[in-house]
């Protein structure tokens, strides 16, 4: 059963989700309001996806979407944190991977002046 409906909905049911979000992440639920039931977070992102999927490469978006299923599938960066503080327990740890992270996903520059701030 699939509900790919456009209706408008009530600030307050849009706020619960909202608040489902930041509060269980991907593993949560959110509640699907055209089927009025509870239903798990990624099964609702993925049905949306499914429904702008034949729009994507005429408005250039197929690659931004793709890193959604990357995330569906590997996790958030939240949940990453959390992982490394639980195998750790150690703060600086988990800003060392954030710093990694952060680092994998600047473009490298060749050059003169190529180099990070600070190293």
């Amino acid at each position: 059963e699939r509900n790919l409906g456009f209706r408008l909905y009530r600030r307050m049911l849009i706020q619960e989700n909202k608040w489902r979000a930041v509060r269980y992440g991907l593993d949560g639920k959110m509640i699907d309001f055209g089927k009025q039931k509870e239903v798990p977070t990624r099964d609702l992102i993925r049905e949306l996806l499914d429904f702008v999927d034949d729009v994507l490469d005429p408005l250039g978006s197929r690659k931004e979407v793709e890193h959604i299923h990357t995330i569906l599938e590997r996790g958030t960066s939240a949940d990453e944190q959390l992982q490394v503080f639980q195998e750790t327990g150690d703060l600086k740890s988990v800003v060392d991977r954030l710093m990694e992270r952060t680092v994998e996903n600047v473009p490298q520059e060749s050059g003169a002046g190529a180099s990070l701030p600070n190293s």
